[in-house]
């Protein structure tokens, strides 16, 4: 029997209990959040610059670890795990980071290609397909630059084939359009749709672009002084607001 690519304990991608975040002594940045992202979804994560959106990104993709609460990754508690089960899950979610983080070293096609060489897998096995994800970003000329001859645009798409290349289970993106122009960031975000669509990754978005958020229907998460409400906001623009997530009994 063939099973899909989440296992079964797979029933939810993420989810987020109660989960706090406060740096050293300071107040929380993030309180009491509740959050529950199934195999599949595609979310928006929105609200003010501040707000706590990169943050709440890095419990996500293990990168920091709660004060309170519990985040579970393909229904697992990721608190219970050992660092070989944390390292093993963190290959299953790819990452575009707001500050790129190429190696400065490699040419795109060896950013992009890194992630597939430390799964082990040989050159012939994936040369066509990240050429043609290059190319699909609009770098198929520029695939033998440095990333420092590139310019922020280009380093962003870079960043983004890298993270989509291995075709994870959850794509976690931090406003991956912030420096392209509005028609790369139309065709960033259908390349984000085919993978959630036809390789069923759970996809969400930070982004301070509405413009983009209304390109889909989806559900809209919006930080608000360190609490998550969610919106559900159209492609016309309109919205509905908000139920808190960190407030089970306001849920219903």
């Amino acid at each position: 029997m063939t099973l899909s690519r989440l296992d079964l304990f797979d029933d939810v991608a993420v989810r987020l209990d109660g989960v706090s975040l406060r740096y050293d002594t300071s107040e929380d940045i993030l309180s009491g959040i509740d959050l529950v992202l199934k195999p599949g979804s595609f979310s928006f994560l929105t609200g003010a610059s501040g707000a706590g959106k990169t943050s709440l990104l890095k419990l996500l993709y293990l990168a920091l670890k709660p004060s309170m609460g519990e985040v579970s990754l393909f229904g697992r508690p990721t608190s219970r795990l050992t660092r070989d089960q944390l390292s093993a899950l963190r290959r299953r979610v790819g990452v575009v980071f707001q500050e790129f983080r190429l190696l400065d070293h490699l040419t795109a096609y060896e950013n992009v290609a890194l992630p597939l060489r430390v799964l082990g897998r040989k050159e012939a096995s994936y040369r066509s397909d990240v050429q043609e994800l290059l190319a699909w970003v609009g770098l198929g000329e520029r695939m033998h630059a440095r990333p420092p001859t590139l310019s922020g645009g280009e380093q962003q798409r870079v960043a983004i084939a890298r993270a989509v290349v291995t075709q994870p289970d959850i794509l976690i993106a931090d406003e991956p359009t912030g420096n392209v122009d509005p028609e790369m960031g139309s065709r960033l975000m259908r390349l984000f749709l085919e993978l959630n669509k036809r390789r069923g990754t759970t996809v969400i978005i930070a982004t301070h672009d509405l413009g983009l958020v209304r390109q889909v229907q989806a559900p809209v998460y919006r930080l608000q002084h360190g609490l998550l409400v969610q919106d559900v906001e159209y492609s016309d623009g309109t919205a509905v607001a908000g139920r808190r997530r960190s407030d089970p009994a306001k849920a219903k």
